[in-house]
C-alpha cells in the first residue's frame, strides 16, 4: 500500500532537541511540508508552552509552534535518556538543536557520539554566535542577533525624531530567520548527501543568530565599505524611493502607499486632484522626490486624512497603485486573499477549540503540506515513539517512567 503523502518531505525523519524559537521554528517548517519531526522535550516541556496568553492552561501560540510534531519527554540528565536519543538519531535523517556550543556534548550527545549512531546524520546547530569565534560562549537570544546584526538600529524613527529606544520588529525575527536558514541548509545538506555526491557522509550546519540577521541587511555593509556611509533608520519611509510610507487616515488607521515610479506617482497625483505635482520640478523623477520627501508626504497625508483607510485602499487599488491598510490580527484573519489561499486556517485543537493558524509556506500545489495536528500535550507521543521506533514493550516503558527517564 502506498504511503500517504503529507507533502514533499513525507518520509523524512527529523529529530529536534530544541527549545524556545529558532530550532523549533526550523522543524515546524519541515513538518508542515510532510517531514516526521520528533521533538525531545524535558518533563516540564518547551518553555514556549508557557508563553503568551493561556486558555484552559494551554497556549494558542503553542498550538501553532508545535504543530505536526511528535513530542517525547526525556530527562537528558539520565544516561538511559541519552541512549534513547542515540537510538532515535540512528533512525533519523537529521537532527536540529539550538543549545550553546558544547552543551549536548557534556550530556553525552557529542558529534562523535551522534555520528557513531548514524554516520550520515545531518546535524543543524543553531546558536547565538556560531560554533567558533571569540563570542561563541556568550549567551544570546534572537534580540541579541537583531541588535548585533544591525537590524535594531534600522528599525527606528529617523535620528533626532525620538529619544525612545530603537524599536523591536514585533516578532522574534532573529530566531525565525535563523530557523529559516537552518531548514534551508539542512535540505541542501541532505541533497548533497543523497542526490548529488551520494557519498553517505553526514554534514554539520553552523547557523548563528547574528550571522542570519546580518545577511539580511541589504546594502548596509557594501555602502559602508565603499562609501564610508552608515545607513540610518528612516521610520516608515524607504530612503531610496518616494513616495513610499504609511499615511494617516481619518479613522485613526494607517494606509501604506508605494507610488515610487513616475507612472505611479502621476496616477497618485491625478487621484488626489493635484495632477500638477507630476510636472513640479521638485517631484519629477525619483531622486527629486526623495530629496523632497517631507513636503511630499505632508501633501499625501492631508489627502489620506480625508478618508477612512478602507476607502483609501479601494480608491488606490482601482488606480492600480500599490497600497494596503496596515493590518492587525483582525484584518489578517478576515482578509479574503489569505482565506482563499489557505493562509488563515481554522484548526481544531482539543484543548482550545477552533484556533486560527497561518497556512503553509511555500505552497506547492502538486503536493501541498498539511496541518495534521496542532501542538500536542507534553510527551503525547512518548509511548508511540518508544514502541514503534525503538521496539520497547510496555513493561520497559513503565520502568523508564518509574526511574524518571520519561514522564
Amino acid at each position: 500500500m502506498a504511503r500517504t503523502s503529507h507533502g514533499p518531505l513525507t518520509g523524512l525523519r527529523i529529530l529536534e532537541i530544541g527549545h524556545f524559537i529558532a530550532a523549533p521554528f526550523a522543524t515546524r517548517l519541515l513538518a508542515d511540508l510532510g517531514a516526521e519531526v520528533i521533538k525531545v522535550e524535558p518533563p516540564s516541556g518547551d518553555p514556549v508552552r508557557q508563553w503568551g496568553k493561556q486558555l484552559n492552561g494551554a497556549s494558542p501560540w503553542w498550538s501553532l509552534h508545535g504543530r505536526n510534531k511528535k513530542s517525547i519527554t526525556l530527562n537528558l540528565k539520565h544516561p538511559k535518556a541519552i541512549e534513547i536519543v542515540l537510538q532515535l538519531a540512528a533512525c533519523s535523517d537529521a537532527l536540529v538543536e539550538n543549545f550553546r556550543p558544547g552543551h549536548l556534548g557534556k550530556l553525552g550527545l557529542s558529534e562523535d557520539a551522534l555520528r557513531k549512531a548514524r554516520q550520515d546524520l545531518v546535524i543543524a546547530r543553531i546558536t547565538g554566535f556560531g560554533q567558533d569565534g571569540p563570542y561563541r560562549n556568550r549567551a544570546a537570544f534572537g534580540v541579541i542577533g537583531e541588535a548585533m546584526g544591525g537590524l535594531r538600529h534600522l528599525t527606528n524613527h529617523p535620528p533626532g525624531s525620538s529619544d525612545l529606544p530603537p524599536v523591536r520588529v514585533g516578532v522574534s525575527i532573529g530566531d525565525s530567520v535563523a530557523g529559516l536558514y537552518a531548514a534551508f541548509g539542512l535540505m541542501a545538506a541532505l541533497w548533497q548527501r543523497d542526490r548529488t555526491s551520494g557519498d553517505g557522509v553526514g554534514r554539520t550546519l553552523d547557523v548563528a543568530l547574528t550571522d542570519s540577521v546580518l545577511s539580511l541587511m541589504e546594502g548596509m555593509l557594501p555602502e559602508y565599505g565603499v562609501l564610508g556611509e552608515v545607513r540610518q533608520p528612516t521610520g516608515s519611509r524607504i530612503v531610496t524611493a518616494a513616495p513610499s510610507s504609511a499615511y494617516p487616515t481619518k479613522d485613526g488607521k494607517w494606509l501604506l502607499i508605494a507610488a515610487n515610479s513616475d507612472p505611479l506617482f502621476a496616477r497618485l497625483a491625478q487621484l488626489m486632484g493635484k495632477s500638477e505635482l507630476a510636472r513640479d520640478p521638485r517631484y519629477i523623477g525619483n531622486r527629486e522626490r526623495v530629496a523632497n520627501t517631507e513636503a511630499l508626504d505632508e501633501i499625501i497625508s492631508s489627502w489620506t486624512l480625508q478618508m477612512t483607510a478602507a476607502d483609501g485602499d479601494r480608491l488606490l487599488s482601482e488606480e492600480d497603485i500599490p497600497c494596503t491598510q496596515v493590518y492587525t490580527a483582525v484584518e489578517c484573519a478576515a482578509d479574503p486573499q489569505y482565506r482563499q489561499r489557505g493562509m488563515v486556517r481554522e484548526i481544531e485543537d482539543p484543548r482550545l477549540g477552533t484556533v486560527l493558524h497561518p497556512g503553509i509556506v511555500p505552497h506547492i500545489p502538486e503536493n501541498p503540506g498539511t496541518v495534521r495536528w496542532p501542538g500536542s500535550a507534553i510527551g503525547a507521543h512518548t509511548e508511540e515513539i518508544l514502541e514503534q521506533l525503538i521496539g520497547m514493550g510496555g513493561a520497559d516503558i513503565d520502568t523508564l517512567r518509574q526511574e524518571g527517564v520519561i514522564s
